[in-house]
């Protein structure tokens, strides 16, 4: 290694540790935007050449004991510090090699945390709390980097600690706080295309390990058949994260991500198994200030009585817009349309949870 390449990695270093900075986006060597406060900037830094750059993504994907070569020219990683990592190499790349790395975030890691930070609200996180304790089958909805991972995280700290919580990922991220943790991460076909373990094959099996609660990291493809399953043979309590540009879009491509799994079911039954399984969406998006809010905290009611069999869904809490402020902060509140008690209000009946004031309570 070269004198310069060693300040060059140290350089990278400092803006890697840089609490300040939320995500980095290496486009080729010669470009490299990082992401603070909400916008993104162009550094003056550059690496002397794409050899150099390679170097640096291939020590992220050995440290966590994973490869990416010619065979397999793009994958994901976790750092240990719970960072995201990203890259894809030449010639999918035409520029250089690709690094995108998401920070993990340490000034969000409570409940008090998001509402401080205008995330949520106390009305609404207590909702989502009772939901947590009271085991309804939740998703947690919305497009890249709106804070789905950091919001489940936090409230999956209100899983009773003496349950067994199995929890599966592409890339293993969620650190739950609790004891009794099974992490089960996938694995990419070996250079004979050979050893691929999918997140079906993991959900398959995390039924005969005894879990309490199953939380699924990402639900992309036909795995939701799978996860969709447990939750209607009795593992209810189910966690997991789904992209989506609102709850009506995430119920459509969840639709979509079970006919991918190759079942032979009518629409109809689709969505009457989807909509007899999850409860409960938790809708994320991302302003034009940059702030991460929650935008919908949806019941999934079921499916209307007309011959379309529509599914039906109801807006417990919804972000109501007020206008931009000064230096174009957005405000708004997220603000309680319940219409009527949600049908899962008799399970937490039964389960004792006083629950009652949490429908009609206001900020």
């Amino acid at each position: 290694m070269t004198d310069a390449s060693a300040e060059n990695y140290q350089t990278f270093d400092d803006i890697l540790n840089d609490g300040e900075i939320s995500e980095i986006m290496v486009n080729g060597p010669q470009q490299i935007f990082i992401e603070k406060a909400g916008s993104k900037i162009l550094l003056d830094f550059k690496f002397k050449d794409d050899e150099e750059l390679q170097n640096l993504i291939h020590s992220f994907f050995k440290l966590v004991g994973r490869r990416i070569a010619s065979e397999m020219p793009y994958g994901d990683a976790t750092l240990k510090d719970g960072s995201r990592v990203n890259a894809i190499l030449p010639p999918l790349a035409k520029q250089g090699s690709i690094l995108t790395i998401r920070k993990f975030t340490k000034t969000v890691t409570s409940v008090d945390d998001l509402i401080k930070w205008g995330t949520i609200t106390r009305a609404a996180a207590d909702l989502l709390i009772a939901c947590i304790k009271g085991r309804l089958n939740i998703f947690f909805s919305g497009g890249t980097g709106v804070g789905k991972t950091t919001t489940l995280q936090i409230f999956s700290a209100y899983i009773d600690p003496n349950e067994r919580i199995v929890i599966i990922e592409d890339t293993s991220e969620l650190r739950p706080v609790q004891n009794h943790i099974v992490n089960l991460e996938t694995r990419a076909a070996d250079e004979q295309n050979k050893g691929e373990v999918t997140l079906r094959d993991l959900i398959r099996n995390s039924l005969r390990m005894r879990p309490d609660r199953l939380i699924l990291g990402e639900a992309r493809g036909s795995e939701v058949l799978d996860i969709i399953n447990a939750m209607a043979t009795g593992h209810d309590g189910c966690l997991g994260i789904v992209h989506g540009s609102s709850p009506y879009d995430v119920m459509a491509r969840m639709e979509t991500m079970v006919l991918m799994s190759g079942v032979d079911l009518p629409l109809f039954e689709i969505r009457k198994i989807l909509t007899s399984t999850i409860n409960l969406l938790v809708h994320q998006e991302r302003m034009q200030d940059g702030s991460k809010k929650i935008t919908y905290i949806t019941e999934v009611e079921g499916l209307s009585q007309d011959s379309l069999h529509e599914i039906k869904l109801h807006d417990l809490f919804r972000f109501h817009l007020e206008g931009i402020g000064p230096e174009g902060k957005v405000l708004g509140k997220l603000k309680s349309t319940i219409k009527h008690y949600p049908k899962f209000f008799n399970k937490f009946e039964k389960l004792g949870l006083s629950v009652a004031d949490v429908f009609t309570k206001k900020d």
